[in-house]
């Protein structure tokens, strides 16, 4: 059996075979020929062409060359050499899977960038293969030139010779069995090419025409066969040697192309193709193959972005590949040197784009066997997984779906097979239904439900290229042991963060509800104090539990609040990632009215002498109504009893409530004048001088002593 076996169902065409001149301007088919030969329809040799998973771009349809961020793989081979691989001058990367049963060899011109990519090309296709599968496969040595480094930075380099040199990849691999799996599809290859071009030893029937004029060359179908094919004799490109065209019309939808460039020397120097999808060669790409059956040299140059496969049926031939692009599969038994042309230009690129056509039967075997294969990946990334343990069984009872158990169970194929680095399980079993069942998930990931995939219905028809399912996993979640509790410490009324604030963060060890922070069994602080910073913020990264946060000092001009206790903050698995966090308010501190005071100093008004036993009595404005009321209904407030001067001449009232005042002078000293108005004031006791207090200078005349008491109402005003 080959080595690779891909899933793709082969169709019955029916394929018009009408001859026509293999001349530089070949005659139209002829009228009188009306044979038709039924042929079935088959792909490549080994099932090389399709897309093989991977994830592989929906109904077959891969982006245009662009270079976006890579959402699909292919796992199929997009360049295969049955010699020798050369990456000469300034050429720069060759997509897609790369498979050379000789040597590769990079030495590219001085002065150049240096790397060569294998795999996964900056701008391309941007279909890459499988992370972790092999990228680049050699049955001989690779060698990269000093100073240069050979990239295939995600895939696997096997090779089965020497290395020499800088490559840059997920893995390195010695494997002296590298080529083996690869090895026969050299020669078929080599029968179909032939086979495609001379059956039975003749030309193959064409049914349309090439013709070479203008400056091009026009390939023209007959609109009707779903194999279309033409025999070209010449070279495609100008009579000096320059680029010219390549056009086609009258091609039916969904129809085959098969150009047989026949000849043992043959060059194409084109401009044709586009870097989008916008021209009908670019159209076309899918269903098209350049068939070299004979060629020892083939040159494949220009300016365009070349489209369609391309097969070199010839073991002694070497291809030379000098154009910007080439968009389709490379097979070729002989050697390719990848370079660009000595005239200038660089950064030449093979993308990776499929072969879907539908060829001619050659006459191979039907097949009674195949394989039947499983992909184990990464359910988010699309990575392939190692590790998974699958068993296969074989669709034996009837019943449909899987049955592992009781009397009439379906059939178990051999021991179970474990996933390697390439996330693949394969097995070469007879034509039937079969189903993969996983019965271990790879390490940290979550077994898949349901976890049988299939049915993989492997046929006469699919046999050669086998069956694949792509089976994914879920990465198991690992469960968080720690995260973090917080706490944001906040004005009440504003919202405003406060920094400042001390914090005790303690966990709940006792079992009882609530804080216990004193006694035998109380709760069990956690580290030292935090103080809030200036986004308020405490916070630690503490195992999964219980905790509170204790608040032991307030901001500056706060009230620590009662309860000073926030939480419980309960910290769990589910929340342990975002942690828990809880908000502590304060209120600002209720600073105490100030108190002032009013001091009288009584002295003489002639000596200034401070004098003793002057008696005054303090009013406070409390009725709203301008100067001093004494009596009536709505007096204004005496305050005390009174006050005499001391010896200093000084009489003090204290503890006075910020506000307006009044003095009035009941008794004056002996020897004294009483003074015409007793009342004396406004004075204000304000929040500004309730700290150093008002005093009010008040001096008598010398003269008779009182005789009396002072009668009525003072007015407002007074002496100062």
């Amino acid at each position: 059996m080959r080595a690779l076996r891909l899933l793709l169902t082969a169709a019955v065409v029916s394929v018009g075979a009408l001859p026509a001149s293999a001349s530089a301007a070949p005659g139209a088919p002829s009228p009188m020929s009306a044979a038709r030969a039924a042929l079935a329809a088959k792909p490549l040799p080994g099932g090389l062409g399709p897309c093989v998973p991977g994830v592989c771009p929906p109904n077959g349809v891969y982006p245009p060359i662009n270079n976006d961020p890579i959402r699909f793989r292919d796992n199929g081979i997009n360049v295969y050499v049955g010699g020798d691989f050369l990456v000469r001058e300034k050429a720069a990367e060759a997509e897609g899977r790369v498979v050379v049963l000789g040597k590769f060899d990079q030495n590219k011109a001085a002065g150049v960038s240096g790397i060569y990519n294998v795999g996964e090309a900056g701008v391309g296709s941007r279909v890459a293969p499988p992370v972790g599968a092999d990228w680049l496969t050699t049955g001989g040595d690779i060698t990269v030139a000093a100073g240069q480094r050979l990239l295939a930075e995600q895939g696997v380099v096997r090779h089965a010779g020497a290395v020499s040199g800088t490559i840059l990849a997920q893995r390195i691999e010695r494997d002296a069995e590298a080529a083996r799996p690869y090895r026969a599809l050299r020669g078929e290859l080599t029968t179909a090419s032939q086979c495609y071009a001379h059956p039975d030893g003749r030309p193959r029937p064409a049914t349309g025409t090439a013709t070479h004029s203008g400056g091009q060359t026009l390939f023209t179908g007959d609109n009707t066969s779903k194999l279309q094919v033409f025999n070209v004799d010449f070279d495609m490109q100008g009579a000096t040697g320059g680029q010219e065209g390549i056009a086609f019309r009258n091609i039916p939808d969904g129809a085959t192309i098969l150009i047989n460039v026949v000849g043992t020397q043959r060059t194409i120097n084109t401009y044709s193709g586009t870097i989008d999808d916008s021209s009908d060669f670019n159209k076309l790409r899918n269903r098209l193959l350049w068939n070299f059956p004979d060629a020892t040299s083939v040159d494949l140059k220009g300016t365009g972005q070349f489209q369609g496969s391309v097969l070199v049926g010839n073991q002694a031939s070497t291809t030379t590949l000098t154009l910007p692009g080439m968009n389709g599969r490379m097979f070729t038994t002989g050697s390719l040197t990848h370079s660009s042309p000595a005239s200038g230009g660089g950064g030449q690129e093979i993308h990776n784009y499929p072969f879907e056509g539908d060829l001619p039967d050659c006459g191979t075997p039907v097949p009674t066997e195949g394989k039947v294969k499983v992909l184990k990946t990464d359910e988010a990334t699309g990575k392939a997984l190692a590790g998974a343990v699958f068993e296969l069984w074989h669709e034996t009872n009837g019943v449909p779906g899987l049955q592992t158990s009781g009397a009439d169970a379906d059939t178990k194929v051999g021991a179970a097979c474990t996933t390697e680095a390439a996330g693949t399980c394969e097995r070469t079993v007879p034509v039937g239904t079969y189903y993969w069942r996983e019965t271990r998930a790879p390490q940290d990931y979550l077994l898949p439900n349901p976890d049988v995939f299939g049915p993989l219905v492997l046929t006469e028809a699919n046999a050669e290229r086998g069956v694949t399912v792509t089976a994914h996993n879920r990465h198991r979640p690992v469960e968080p042991t720690e995260g973090d509790v917080s706490v944001v410490k906040k004005d009440a009324s504003t919202g405003k963060l406060l920094s400042g604030a001390v914090f005790e963060l303690w966990h709940e060890t006792n079992g009882v509800p609530g804080l216990q922070t004193s006694g035998a069994s109380a709760d069990t602080i956690v580290g030292a104090a935090c103080t809030t910073n200036g986004s308020g913020l405490c916070r630690r990264t503490v195992a999964l539990g219980t905790y509170y946060w204790r608040e032991t000092k307030a901001p500056d001009g706060y009230d620590l609040p009662s309860p000073a206790v926030f939480g419980p903050l309960v910290l769990t698995p589910a929340n342990a990632a975002q942690g828990v966090s809880v908000d502590a308010r304060n209120t600002v501190h209720a600073m105490p009215e100030p108190r002032g005071s009013i001091t009288v100093a009584k002295t003489d008004q002639q000596s200034g002498d401070p004098l003793r036993g002057a008696v005054f009595r303090l009013w406070h404005e409390t009725n709203g109504v301008p100067g001093l009321q004494m009596t009536g209904t709505h007096p204004d407030s005496a305050v005390g009893s009174g006050c005499a001067t001391s010896g200093a001449g000084r009489c003090v009232f204290g503890d006075l409530r910020l506000g307006t005042y009044y003095l009035q002078e009941t008794a004056v000293p002996e020897g004294y004048e009483r003074p015409r108005n007793p009342v004396t004031g406004p004075y204000q006791v304000t929040a500004s001088n309730a700290a150093t207090g008002v005093t009010v200078r008040l001096a008598n005349k010398r003269g008779e002593p009182d005789k009396g008491k002072g009668k009525g109402k003072g007015g407002k005003g007074g002496r100062g």
